[in-house]
């Protein structure tokens, strides 16, 4: 089951979630039966616009001949711990970079975002990091770690009994509902939603840096 969201970064725009698939399937059995599984642990991923960010030597100009420095981030990888009432969700990740002048040793400090996003609008958690990369004298690339971690409470991450039995209750065919969907009706949509959680990593970026990355 794929996600698409949107939440608000800085403030100012929204942008969809990118590449950021659930923890649940849904699994039709022999035609008669739904077998939904759904896990409480939150969807990881980097939102679109805010996995890359480039500096200029000059404000206002965006030329190529102006890049100062560009990053992206990568390898961003989870772990998750569901056996408490709290559920924990670890994120690993690195930023890439490369500089156009090379000329002696510079550290580079950026800012990044860790969100926890619920239902796909409502962010639970914000919080900020920063990851410094270190560029040796004469060195154009330069490569550093960093790391997320977000709590979610796992009661309201997990379907309520009534709502789980209508997805997973076995269907026989030739009765009445075989051929219906049980996630068309709205409240088992609805509900859905509302225990869908997401850890969400991207760069910290102003209004221009995220327009940039819109419309480049």
């Amino acid at each position: 089951m794929t996600i698409r969201n949107r939440f608000l970064v800085t403030g100012v725009l929204g942008w969809a979630l990118a590449g950021c698939a659930s923890q649940g399937e849904l699994v039709v059995d022999q035609g008669v039966g739904i077998t939904a599984v759904l896990s409480s642990c939150p969807a990881v991923g980097i939102p679109d616009y805010t996995g890359d960010v480039t500096s200029f030597r000059s404000a206002g100009l965006t030329t190529s001949d102006n890049l100062d420095v560009t990053a992206a981030i990568t390898n961003l990888r989870s772990t998750c711990d569901d056996s408490a009432d709290k559920v924990y969700t670890a994120a690993t990740f690195d930023v890439v970079g490369r500089r156009t002048d090379v000329r002696g040793a510079r550290q580079v400090t950026l800012p990044y975002f860790a969100t926890v996003l619920r239902g796909g609008s409502a962010v639970v958690t914000k919080r900020v990091g920063s990851v410094t990369l270190n560029f040796a004298d004469g060195q154009e690339r330069a490569q550093a770690s960093g790391k997320a971690g977000a709590f979610v409470d796992k009661a309201a991450a997990t379907l309520p009994a009534d709502v789980r039995q209508k997805i997973s209750r076995r269907r026989k065919a030739g009765d009445v509902d075989a051929a219906l969907d049980p996630l068309a009706d709205p409240a088992v949509r609805a509900a859905i939603q509302r225990t869908s959680f997401e850890l969400l990593v991207g760069f910290q970026l102003n209004e221009q840096q995220l327009a940039y990355n819109a419309t480049r």
